[in-house]
Order: structure tokens, then sequence, then C-alpha cells
């Protein structure tokens, strides 16, 4: 497990900022809550493999007791570098990221399911959208009750969706919580 470099970390804060936006400084800037010592630190990323954890420095540090074959991971892994050297984030990074959200959509009831199964989302499925939303932000996807169900990209504007048709995708699908289980082993 070691720190991202210079180019790893640009592109881990660029796709975090496309969530985030300014709140991106209180994913590293907020104090810790977990780990074994009274002072556990602040928050940080470190690669280990292809994949990248957001784990306390504490536990970053009782980690390094471990051999590197053996360890598996520390902390939340938010992402993972493909082999061409692309950032994905995954479904584990939902709850940090709808925490921070800049921008967000609600699903109406009857159709979370849908996107629970990794469809993109049309206009006949929205029930709100944050205000200002441009074309390519990052939005968190939430229930009415204002449970996360995973996150997209916009595909529309919060203009363009209303005068838009009801068939018209407003959001594509990038991560949900029903990964869990179709994509059980992938994920691990």
């Amino acid at each position: 497990m070691r720190p991202l470099d210079e180019k790893e970390t640009t592109q881990v804060f660029e796709k975090l900022f496309k969530f985030t936006g300014p709140n991106l400084k209180h994913l590293l800037e907020r104090p810790a809550v977990e780990g074994p010592d009274a002072e556990p630190g602040r928050y940080c990323l470190r690669l280990n493999r292809n994949r990248v954890y957001y784990a306390s420095e504490a536990l970053v540090r009782r980690a390094t007791a471990v051999s590197r074959p053996r360890l598996a991971g520390v902390g939340t892994p938010i992402g993972k570098f493909t082999h061409h050297g692309a950032f994905h984030l995954t479904v584990h990074a939902l709850d940090l990221l709808a925490a921070h959200a800049r921008r967000r959509v609600w699903l109406k009831p009857d159709t979370e399911r849908s996107f629970l199964f990794g469809n993109s989302v049309p206009k006949s499925s929205l029930a709100r959208i944050t205000e200002n939303t441009k074309v390519g932000d990052g939005v968190v996807v939430m229930s009415m009750a204002d449970v996360p169900l995973g996150f997209g990209i916009a595909a529309r504007s919060a203009q363009d969706c209303r005068k838009a048709d009801t068939n018209a995708v407003v959001v594509l699908h990038q991560a949900d919580a029903g990964e869990y289980l179709r994509k059980e082993e992938e994920l691990m």
C-alpha cells in the first residue's frame, strides 16, 4: 500500500471533483473517526495493486506491519485504475459521494428498481433534480426517502429536462447499489 503519485492523485481528484465540487476538501480535511488511536488523524488515499482506498492515517500506519502480498486493503475502496491508466469510481464510494455531493437526482419510487438493475435514468423516472445541474456534471441518484441508490453523469441540464421527451435519458448510469449482487466477484 503506497501513497498515490502526482498523476494518480490528479486523476482521482478530478473524478471526485466532478461529483463533490468544492466539497472535495472536506473529504480529506475532516478528522478521522476510525482507528485504534486516540488521535486517529485525518483521512488519506492509498493505492494497493490497482485499487484506491480511503482510510484514516492511523489505520494506514497499522497496515504497514502487514506484508504487501497478504494485505488485501485498508479502509474503503473508492475506485480502481484500469490497465490503460484511467480511474473509475466504484459503488463503494457511494456513501462518500452522497454525503458531499453537489448535485442530486431523485427517482420516483416505482422506477428505482430499473436504475438498480443498471439502466440509465429516463425523464419519466425523474421526481426532482438539483437546480443548475449542467450536462456532464456528476450526480448522485437518490430515492424519495433520501437513500443513495447510485451515481451517474447528467446527460441533460436541469433546464433541458423540462422540455425533454419523457423517454429522453437524463442521467447516464455509472454505478448503483445493485452491483453488490450483480458483480459480487469483481468488487472484491
